[in-house]
Order: C-alpha cells, then structure tokens, then sequence
C-alpha cells in the first residue's frame, strides 16, 4: 500500500452517509496507517467506522474501505487498508446511464438520451441543435432522494445517420460535494455491474 499512496497526495473520504463526504491531503505515511488533513471539519465520520477512500495513481484511480483509528479536529489517523482495488485507468469512473432528460438553455427545454456519465462528463444522443459554444443546465437523478445539479459544457457532437446527434462533453459543478457524490455514484454502480 506504501507504494501507492505518498505524502501530498489528494484523497477524497466518504462515509457511510455520503454526504458528509469529505477529502483532503496525506501528510504521512507509515507502514500501517496514513495521516490525513482533511479540508472541511469530520462531520459525520466516527472512529472506528469504515469509510470509501477515492485517489488518483499512476496506475489509475485507487480505492479502498478503511477506517479512522483517531481523529484529532481536522487531522485523522487512517489505518493502512488489508485490500484495494484499482477502479480504472482514466481519471474518472464511467458508467452506463441510459435516461431521458432535459438539458435547459436560456429557459428552453432541449430533449436527450444519456448514454453513460463519470464525475467529468456525460454523453448522450439528441435530435436537438446543441450549441457547442453554450453552457447548459442538467439534473441528474441519482436516485429517488438524490439529485445533482451542474452546467454541461459540450466538447465534441458528432453527426449521426438517422439525423441526431452524439454529443460529449464536461460538467461544471457548483458544488464540490456533488461531484463527490457523482465519484463515488459511479465508482459504487461500477462495482455492482462487475460483481453481477
């Protein structure tokens, strides 16, 4: 695990109750736990309770379940995990996400087909004019309590043959948390689809 976590590295930390989640920077580490100074106070995260840990590596984004052996305001004692995964190699976990939404421009209301979102960005299928130098509203349901709410910035369309559009592009987040929750939305459902 030393070798793939170092001093200075950025991690995010999600509880069990992900809105709280929180992230931060590993100030030290030993052979059997690290040091982490969180950005924002511990809110809901207790000792001894098992959290998701989120990283980028060289070798693609790193995650493990481990826990808070002390906590002392903002600087946490975690304990070296006994197992990790590698999620993938890109920076952000994709997922299949087939849904019908709306992309809003200036009170206009655009129709599209999503085909798979990450913590970055989503693409999608439309029979609408999308304006590649426009930003746009999205909400996306994560679940029946959960939505999250960013601007989409498009990046590439590409022409389809039934006429419609495969549009890419990145999302622009109001809020840090949610793209927290998206990262961790997305890790989550790509370790169910796997294990199916």
């Amino acid at each position: 695990m030393r070798e793939l976590i170092s001093k200075n590295q950025r991690i995010i930390m999600v509880p069990h109750d992900f809105k709280f989640a929180n992230k931060g920077v590993i100030t030290d580490v030993a052979p059997d736990y690290f040091i982490l100074e969180l950005d924002y106070a511990p809110e809901g995260i207790l000792k001894s309770n098992y959290c998701e840990f989120y990283t980028q590596t060289k070798h693609g984004t790193l995650y493990f379940d481990s826990y808070a052996k002390e906590i002392n305001g903002n600087t946490l004692k975690i304990a070296s995990p006994a197992k990790h995964k590698f999620l993938q190699r890109r920076q952000y976990t994709r997922i299949k996400f087939v849904m019908e939404l709306e992309l809003v421009s200036n009170e206009k209301l655009l129709k599209i087909t999503t085909l798979d979102i990450s913590a970055g960005g989503m693409k999608f299928k439309t029979f609408e004019h999308i304006n590649i130098d426009e930003n746009y509203k999205i909400t996306l349901p994560l679940s029946e309590e959960q939505n999250i709410e960013c601007k989409f910035s498009p990046i590439r369309i590409e022409k389809n043959n039934d006429d419609g559009y495969t549009v890419s592009g990145r999302f622009e987040y109001v809020s840090s948390r949610d793209k927290m929750t998206l990262i961790q939305y997305c890790a989550k459902r790509n370790i169910e689809i796997k294990n199916k």
